[in-house]
């Protein structure tokens, strides 16, 4: 592919959250290795939309506060290619300064119709390997990630996601020489520290934003779902909560601490990064993804272990059609599809199916309880107690050639029955494209069918 994203394009805005990264040099500290993945060139973007999360609900637990000073250390990056520690409390510019060369902007292109959103990585290795938001690839078809520190576009590959958390890895390919970032130690986080969010905000590229401020309060649980939209709705919990004015197109960027180091991955935000405060004043409402359990996932994701939550590799792909405007499963098309560990509403849609296509609203916040369904929920398709009914199938999809049709409703999935199209989500989770499964369903007529179909290989889920 010739074309590639420009980040100081004005026709091609585009954007993305923050997202904290941990630090990484050649290899990974403790013996792993982060080398070997690679990706294909993605097609030519042709729309542009930011990526950002509606905070619907906002819990607190129990908050701990351990001692301050110094967090934390350098992970065991080494000196040659991670971004230096201070000693000493640090300015916000000087934090940029030292942290901006080891982030990414990663812009991701959706399906046939070339939809482009755009998010920010750090860098964990070296050789390319980075950390964002699962819902800055979510999606999927291609990526292209530019490096901050070396202004060069490379074209990735996602290594494995755990959409449950919003976490993914992705891998750059012929990658070398990159800064790293240093990460701290979030469980020393207090209440009160200084922080600093640094990130793509609004998708302009180039140099990162800054945003100052403070901890406002750990072990936050919320509930967000796409800005606009209202699906793909998630529950996040033990999160750090930041006064810092997160905007759209920081996801999967830094929050630093006044040393340096990473402590953690911005995520979401309320509307406009703004709500009002009991004194009446406007007051900014951010939540990152503390360092720590990122990093713990993103072991687990390069050493291969999946589980119930966490994919590794191609993502699965069944092809089943979400239908209308509140579709945004991972497939492509004007609707979504069932991917492995998507499902309806699981993924961003393409073209007309919804997803994460947030305009220039930025974020938006509704008062609730912290409740809601984890994962991808259930919009586009219907849901009962007897299975799920779809609204059509993509044509040659793994659906499609077992012949499941409009108003058919699938009752169970390799073995398993479902009731709801996240049931669907995590069934798929630990599969992979080319595993054979068998699916049943009740077709329109009323008569139960049953047939093995063979995975394809689809979207980011």
């Amino acid at each position: 592919m010739s074309q590639t994203y420009e980040p100081n394009n004005p026709e091609q805005e585009h954007g993305h959250l923050a997202g904290p990264g941990f630090a990484g040099g050649a290899g990974y500290p403790g013996g792993f290795d982060w080398a070997g993945y690679a990706s294909a060139p993605p097609p030519p973007p042709r729309r542009n939309h930011k990526r950002g999360l509606i905070v619907t609900g906002v819990v607190a637990l129990a908050a701990g506060a351990a001692a301050g000073g110094l967090i934390g250390s350098s992970h065991g990056v080494t000196a040659s290619t991670a971004t230096a520690v201070s000693k000493t409390v640090l300015s916000s510019s000087e934090i940029a300064k030292r942290v901006d060369p080891a982030l990414v902007d990663v812009v991701s292109t959706e399906g046939d119709q070339g939809a482009v959103a755009a998010g920010t990585g750090i860098v964990l290795t070296s050789d390319g390997t980075v950390l964002t938001n699962n819902h800055v690839i979510r999606g999927a078809t291609s990526i292209k990630v530019t490096d901050v520190g070396n202004g060069r576009t490379y074209t990735a590959k996602v290594v494995g996601y755990d959409a449950s958390k919003d976490v993914a890895v992705i891998k750059l390919q012929n990658a070398h020489g990159l800064r790293t970032a240093a990460l701290g130690d979030s469980s020393s986080v207090r209440t009160g520290d200084s922080v600093t969010a640094l990130g793509n905000a609004g998708g302009k590229g180039g140099t990162p934003s800054i945003a100052a401020g403070r901890v406002v309060a750990l072990n936050q649980s919320i509930t967000a779902s796409d800005e606009g939209s209202g699906v793909n709705t998630e529950q996040l919990t033990k999160l750090i909560e930041t006064n810092a004015n997160i905007q759209p197109g920081d996801s999967g960027g830094a929050l630093v601490n006044s040393y340096g180091q990473v402590i953690g991955m911005d995520t979401a935000a309320s509307s406009g990064a703004q709500s009002q405060s009991e004194s009446g004043q406007s007051a900014v409402q951010a939540y990152a993804i503390p360092i720590d359990n990122a990093e713990s996932i993103a072991r687990q994701i390069v050493d291969g272990q999946g589980s119930s939550t966490v994919h590794i590799g191609a993502t699965a792909f069944l092809g089943i059609e979400s239908g209308g405007s509140s579709s945004s499963g991972s497939g492509s098309g004007d609707s979504g599809g069932f991917g492995g560990g998507s499902g309806f509403g699981g993924g961003s849609g393409f073209g007309d199916g919804g997803g994460f296509s947030f305009g220039d609203g930025g974020f938006s916040f509704g008062q609730g309880d912290g409740s809601g369904t984890s994962g991808g929920g259930t919009s586009g398709g219907g849901t009962s107690s007897n299975g799920v009914t779809i609204s059509g199938t993509l044509s040659g999809s793994p659906a499609d050639n077992a012949g499941l049709a409009q108003g058919d409703t699938i009752t169970s999935v390799a073995g398993q029955s479902v009731s709801s199209a996240t049931d669907i989500s995590q069934i798929l989770v630990k599969y992979h494209p080319g595993d054979k499964i068998s699916i049943s369903w009740v077709d329109q007529s009323g008569q139960s069918q049953t047939a093995t179909v063979t995975l394809a290989s689809g979207p980011a889920a």
